[in-house]
């Protein structure tokens, strides 16, 4: 214990005087959370914009319903070439009883929405027209559903993939370091294992995982993101002690083979930056090809990230870190084993 808590101890000092190693385990991920979060801070908020020429009753219901944006035109025009320009997406030219929408083909979706959502305030203007009462009556509610902001999204996913950057180069290039240098060589000759050293770094990168979580959700929780946590958030922490072990098996695994600092750095980037793109820590990979979601399940970063989105953000209790530690155990123990077969003292 004595020589664990001396380990333990130069290791955290060593790592906090890093001024590198504390920009690029906690300011570089948080760069990604403040950058993307103000990116799609609005996402969805914005409100489909059309040309308007000419006056309806039919223009005064879509203004009520707050389903467009409207902006008015006295020229048709200069409101076509509006759309022609991608400007806007549609415009709508009333001549009396007649409407003529025209809008660009560039976006189908985005056509298909305004055509439809214009269909139907016309058809429910012709219905009122008759005087005859509808032959159906479409009731509407709003219910709370299952999808995310972005920044709900975004926060489990980065604070993940910061935590597997930190727990692989942590590991690898601090066994890079300390076989070059001959450490090791001189902690073998000393009345220590192997184990000792290894959990000392481990209980390092555990620490600093935590603390990068407590930073994660300090600051996406301002109003500037607006970040709500669920009722069972704190069930987050072991699974940030477990992504941390997985991880940390990871660099272990790239320092044994590594020779230098620089083929660590490269090896451990290789590894996680793909990663990360695949697992869905900055998008979703739902609407990916069904051979990336394939490849995605096999990866323990992306069951680390459900199970982040699942008990901070989405309301699940602890039934969600079945899979995620299932995974994330198992990828330690077959990795952690081929890493401790693989170890070297010195080169």
């Amino acid at each position: 214990m004595t020589a664990f808590r001396s380990l333990s101890g130069a290791m955290f000092k060593g790592f906090f005087r890093d001024r590198l190693a504390l920009f690029f385990t906690f300011l570089f991920p948080l760069m990604f959370l403040v950058i993307f979060g103000l990116l799609f801070r609005d996402a969805g908020a914005d409100k489909q914009k059309i040309a308007i020429v000419g006056d309806s009753p039919i223009v005064a219901a879509m203004e009520q319903s707050g389903v467009f944006e409207l902006e008015r035109f006295n020229d048709e025009p200069a409101a076509l070439q509006k759309v022609k320009d991608g400007d806007i997406p549609a415009a709508l030219v009333i001549r009396g009883q007649e409407l003529d929408l025209r809008f660009a083909s560039s976006d189908q979706v985005q056509a298909a929405t305004v055509v439809g959502i214009v269909n139907g305030f016309v058809d429910k203007a012709n219905v009122v027209a008759t005087g005859q009462p509808p032959a159906f009556n479409l009731k509407t509610e709003k219910v709370e559903d299952s999808s995310l902001k972005p920044i709900q999204f975004l926060t489990p996913g980065i604070l993940s993939w910061g935590v597997s950057v930190s727990a692989v180069f942590g590991a690898a290039l601090t066994l890079v370091s300390w076989r070059k240098k001959q450490v090791l060589r001189r902690i073998r000759l000393a009345p220590v294992g192997a184990g000792t050293v290894l959990s000392s770094r481990l209980l390092v990168s555990i620490g600093v995982a935590l603390l990068q979580g407590v930073l994660f959700v300090a600051l996406a929780s301002t109003p500037l993101f607006g970040l709500q946590l669920s009722g069972q958030w704190w069930l987050a922490i072991p699974l940030l002690v477990m992504g941390t072990l997985a991880f940390f098996s990871v660099g272990m695994l790239v320092g044994a083979f590594s020779k230098s600092e620089e083929a660590a750095s490269g090896a451990a980037n290789l590894v996680v930056l793909p990663m990360a793109f695949l697992s869905g820590s900055f998008f979703p990979v739902e609407a990916a090809p069904k051979w990336v979601q394939t490849v995605s399940n096999l990866l323990p970063l992306r069951h680390m990230n459900d199970g982040m989105l699942d008990v901070l953000v989405r309301g699940k209790g602890i039934e969600a870190l079945a899979l995620p530690s299932a995974v994330l155990i198992g990828f330690t123990l077959v990795v952690g084993f081929i890493a401790s077969r693989v170890f070297r003292w010195e080169d």
